[in-house]
């Protein structure tokens, strides 16, 4: 009886290579062939699940994006029980600082996406380019849970600052990855700015929901 094949288990495969390889040498010099040979299965095989390199790089980034999140929801956990918005926020932009293997892998492949995007029609339309929107909306209806428990200085707008917060974690980390700074100046820098949106340090918890 012939062995039965994971479909989704093999492009995971195909795509933690493709991640690899990009994580060493960036998105630019990563082929079809590349990858296949990092995977070790053919090239036949790579295009069969991914017809064209974008569809490969776009699968290749969502796998990515979905282990951040894995990520910072281990961070979440390991702060607290009922961790409020402020220590949320902190984890998730904590968690994209590349301060080790992972989430410099992370960093350094979103940002190399984001670069080729500027002058390749083909990678600039695919919809991995709307996630950072997915970030913003996050990090914004947590600080709108923040300002509905009185934990936000007055005068503060939720989107505007967490379209801040997210453009300065992603700045900090290309510092760091360039060597501009060091990961504690950066959660430094980070600090100070949430003790600027959040009231007394916004360090409050908020309780979770429970069942009616």
């Amino acid at each position: 009886m012939p062995k039965r094949v994971d479909h989704a288990e093999r492009r995971t495969e195909i795509a933690e290579a493709l991640v690899r390889i990009a994580g060493r040498r960036g998105l630019h010099a990563v082929g079809m062939r590349d990858v296949a040979a990092e995977a070790d299965v053919s090239l036949r095989l790579v295009q069969y699940y991914f017809e064209t390199k974008e569809k490969l790089l776009l699968f290749g980034l969502q796998h990515l994006t979905q282990r951040f999140g894995e990520r910072v929801a281990t961070r979440i956990q390991d702060t607290v029980d009922s961790p409020g918005p402020r220590a949320t926020i902190e984890a998730l932009l904590n968690a994209a600082l590349p301060t080790d293997e992972e989430s410099r892998t992370f960093h350094f492949v979103y940002t190399s996406y984001a670069m080729l995007a500027v002058n390749d029609p083909a990678l600039a339309a695919q919809p991995f380019i709307k996630d950072p929107d997915a970030a913003e909306d996050a990090v914004t209806e947590l600080l709108l849970r923040a300002q509905e428990a009185d934990l936000l200085r007055p005068g503060v707008d939720p989107r505007l600052e967490a379209a801040g917060l997210l453009a300065m974690s992603a700045g900090l980390g290309t510092g760091i990855l360039v060597g501009q700074r060091s990961a504690e100046s950066a959660v430094a820098v980070l600090d100070h700015t949430l003790d600027r949106i959040f009231r007394d340090g916004g360090r409050g918890l908020l309780a979770r929901p429970t069942d009616e």
